[in-house]
């Protein structure tokens, strides 16, 4: 009780406004990923050491034997994924440098870079999301590196997300990138929310997309649904 008085009395927890929000009661909120003003103030190192000093607890509430060899790392291992990889695109330290090269072919048709995996987490269990992303866009005279596409569609998806809001940021960091309003993402996604609990549907996919630019158009976006089909 003590440690657990301890917690909610720091700096970090005892602004927070929690309520109790039903199981299924998912909220919406804008476009950008909801972060506190001061989620940078202390460092990835005691990130760490908090989540996995917490995740400790999780695993002990369970009933878990945390001196079994399997066991005894995992709270460390956990903090470590939760703040380097599968969450580290919460830091805009991560975003991938974008350089952008003169279009000298002069090629004036859509680019389609199709089925790049990603991997997710749902925000409202933190469970995965996993997919593929098809991303198009035509150049006003600057290309970008393709490998750098697959970079920004990783650096959204590491986050606790919803498929809606990965989606438009996507969309529009490759709009703002690219120097263009022509540029259009389907993705198309299994959340483990829905198929490993819950309703345990494990055969429905979600498909998002986000059009803009001449991808509005009837004939563009056709296009390029055509090379993704």
């Amino acid at each position: 009780m003590k440690r657990k008085e301890t917690l909610l009395n720091t700096q970090l927890f005892k602004d927070l406004n929690l309520e109790e929000i039903g199981d299924d009661e998912h909220i919406a909120t804008s476009k950008e990923t909801p972060l506190r003003p001061d989620a940078f103030d202390i460092s990835d190192e005691v990130k760490m050491a908090l989540i996995q000093d917490h995740f400790k607890e999780i695993m002990l509430i369970l009933g878990l034997d945390l001196n079994d060899d399997s066991l005894k790392g995992t709270p460390g291992r956990v903090a470590k994924m939760y703040v380097k990889e599968v969450f580290s695109g919460l830091n805009p330290a991560n975003r991938p440098t974008i350089k952008l090269f003169d279009n000298k072919y002069k090629y004036n048709q859509m680019l389609v870079e199709k089925d790049i995996a990603f991997y997710s987490n749902c925000e409202h269990h933190f469970v995965p999301i996993i997919g593929k992303a098809h991303v198009a866009y035509i150049s006003t005279g600057k290309v970008i590196g393709l490998s750098k596409i697959n970079r920004i569609v990783q650096y959204y998806s590491k986050r606790p997300q919803v498929q809606e809001r990965l989606t438009v940021q996507i969309a529009n960091d490759l709009k703002e990138s690219l120097k263009t309003e022509d540029v259009a993402i389907v993705m198309d996604a299994s959340h483990l929310c829905v198929s490993s609990r819950g309703v345990n549907d494990i055969s429905s996919r979600t498909v998002t997309s986000s059009y803009h630019g001449k991808f509005l158009e009837e004939s563009f976006k056709n296009e390029f649904l055509k090379y993704i089909s």
